[in-house]
């Protein structure tokens, strides 16, 4: 019989009475007993955990998002690369949460939903932070979050700098791929209107990659990027259809109605159309 394996053997530290433990750095304490179903149905757990950890994906999206803006604006763009590649990855993850969360029957979640109250991921002040760094910026969806005056002023503070797709158009300017002034000078806080001479400028850049690289590279991985996120969307309303139907969002939203709608909604629209053109 083999011997048990020791771990001490091989100079691996057991005693963490005064050294920081995996348990110490990561706050297990903290995140583990942040689960406090409701009700005693046994789904609630799923639900409640599918959504937090939706939301520590989140997080890592807008530290990675925001990071690749301030390089792009600094004209850093190959660190943003694998920024915007690590987003696309965070939302396959995301993706695949929504296989998990598929396997609660509507049976099952009938037997906690009225717990919920008005509560609904369309309150996630995270999910609003990514969509108006993405360009998303619609000022409707500020209400949810009135009753907070600090996550109000945190979002009206994102609508007022460039979105993400801003700071790509103002970057192709700068070398060499004139965008539109009104583009340009354009206010910020709203959202970005599809334009035929953005379109045209993209055009050049697809058409000479070579002259263009690193723009051509840069679409390429906003086009991912939306790619991962229209199927998140996507996921998210075959998911809600899945469970409860065409009944209303707990939150008070149409449910699948007002999903479908967002699935119509275009993050770089130039650069998805550009396609037809070639």
């Amino acid at each position: 019989m083999t011997a048990a394996y020791d771990p001490e053997e091989d100079g691996a530290q057991t005693d963490f009475r005064s050294r920081m433990s995996y348990g110490d750095y990561l706050r297990l304490d903290q995140i583990l007993t942040a689960q406090a179903p409701l009700t005693d149905a046994h789904d609630e757990m799923l639900f409640v955990i599918q959504h937090q950890t939706s939301e520590l994906w989140m997080r890592l999206a807008i530290h990675e998002i925001a990071a690749a803006r301030a390089r792009i604006a600094q004209d850093d763009v190959a660190p943003a690369m694998k920024m915007l590649a690590r987003v696309s990855r965070i939302f396959e993850q995301l993706n695949n949460a929504w296989d998990v969360l598929r396997t609660m029957t509507p049976a099952d979640y009938t037997r906690f939903r009225a717990q919920l109250g008005e509560s609904s991921g369309f309150q996630s002040r995270q999910y609003r932070v990514i969509e108006y760094m993405l360009g998303n910026r619609n000022a409707a969806m500020l209400r949810p979050h009135a009753h907070d005056e600090a996550v109000t002023a945190m979002l009206r503070a994102e609508m007022g700098v460039p979105s993400l797709y801003d700071e790509a158009l103002r970057l192709a300017h700068r070398r060499g791929v004139p965008m539109p002034e009104q583009v340009l000078r354009r206010d910020v806080s709203r959202p970005h209107e599809f334009s035929d001479e953005v379109m045209a400028a993209w055009r050049t850049v697809y058409e000479e990659p070579e002259t263009h690289w690193r723009l051509y590279e840069l679409a390429e991985k906003l086009v991912d990027l939306e790619d991962y996120f229209r199927r998140w969307r996507f996921n998210h309303v075959t998911t809600v259809e899945r469970v409860i139907g065409f009944k209303r969002g707990t939150g008070g939203t149409g449910g699948v109605h007002y999903l479908k709608r967002m699935l119509e909604v275009e993050l770089f629209p130039e650069l998805w159309r550009v396609r037809t053109v070639l």
